[in-house]
């Protein structure tokens, strides 16, 4: 199972200090609208979203589909196949995606230690 790349998404008080420091760090915005209040940060292979308002907790992310550079993929699981595995292996799910749709799609599970994971597939199959 290729569960796709991963980020870090940080639930953030005020988007433009969180911003202000993760570019100390040498992140750089790599997608995303302030406006929104939603950034993607990169430095290097490494990636972090900042969210205000959006989520209640940090959260990992991963991305089936795309690579760390947030290109399609040529061959990848789809997030509805990688959810049907998880399913069969007994896990719990916090929100499902739709089983019989087609192309983007979500779902949330959350670890034994209450971290939330989001599979958030962007592509088409």
């Amino acid at each position: 199972m290729q569960i796709g790349t991963f980020s870090l998404s940080l639930t953030v008080k005020d988007l433009k200090i969180s911003r202000a420091f993760y570019e100390k760090l040498g992140f750089t915005k790599f997608h995303g609208e302030e406006a929104q209040n939603w950034l993607i940060m990169k430095n290097g292979d490494t990636v972090i979203g900042l969210f205000q308002g959006m989520f209640p907790k940090n959260m990992l992310t991963f991305n089936p589909g795309w690579d760390s550079n947030a290109q399609t993929l040529e061959n990848f699981t789809d997030v509805r196949d990688i959810q049907k595995q998880l399913k069969e292996a007994g896990v719990a799910f916090d929100q499902e995606a739709d089983p019989d749709s087609k192309g983007p799609a979500s779902f949330v599970i959350t670890d034994p230690d209450g971290n939330p994971i989001l599979f958030d597939q962007h592509v088409e199959e």
